[in-house]
């Protein structure tokens, strides 16, 4: 399997599991749901593995999240063109999750295998991605849209958002983590292959 081919699994696996993970919940589970919605980890996923992509696999996943989330209110019974989409926070989502793809360009930047460093970084970029997106996607909706109720304050901007950065960023790094897993595994098994060769 060569890299285009590779590249176009994962890109596929990551469309997978952003749709699958938002479309298939029940109208009465929020974000962090018994089914999590992944879209952020997806993001910060494919900036490592689709690195030499970024030029049309970032605006196709952006774009896949903007139909998803039409989908999503639609079913609700909500109008996404009227009150959501038109709103200026909300094109905020668009460098939201790019900070996110960031993350995951400087992990492959760093990236030299399963060593320590490996980790540190992965943190690293995890946490500061996830810190920069909620920071604009929170912050434009706090400050921009019609949906928070005034007087607004520095201060109740602060407490919304520290109330809700660790949910995010947990599940962020449950997907992230899994997909860590994964890439250890597939790892493990082509340097046992690798060897079970060599040994014939």
């Amino acid at each position: 399997m060569n890299n285009a081919t590779q590249r176009a699994v994962v890109l596929l696996l990551i469309v997978a599991l952003m749709v699958s993970t938002r479309l298939h919940l029940p109208t009465s589970l929020t974000h962090f749901g018994p089914v999590p919605d992944a879209s952020w980890a997806a993001f910060f996923i494919a900036g490592f593995y689709l690195r030499s992509w970024t030029r049309w696999a970032f605006p196709l996943l952006m774009a896949l999240a903007v139909l998803v989330d039409y989908l999503v209110i639609s079913g609700q019974g909500g109008s996404f063109w009227t009150h959501y989409c038109m709103s200026p926070a909300y094109w905020f989502l668009i460098p939201a999750y790019f900070s996110l793809w960031a993350g995951g360009l400087l992990l492959r930047r760093h990236y030299r295998g399963s060593d320590g460093k490996a980790l540190a970084v992965l943190a690293a970029s995890l946490v500061g991605s996830v810190a920069v997106c909620h920071l604009l996607s929170q912050g434009s909706f706090y400050w921009l849209s019609d949906s928070v109720p005034a007087p607004t304050s520095f201060a109740g901007w602060w407490k919304n958002y520290s109330d809700w950065f660790p949910s995010y960023l947990r599940v962020t790094a449950i997907y992230v983590g899994l997909t860590v897993i994964a890439h250890v595994g597939v790892q493990q098994a082509a340097r046992l292959q690798a060897w079970a060769k060599s040994r014939h």
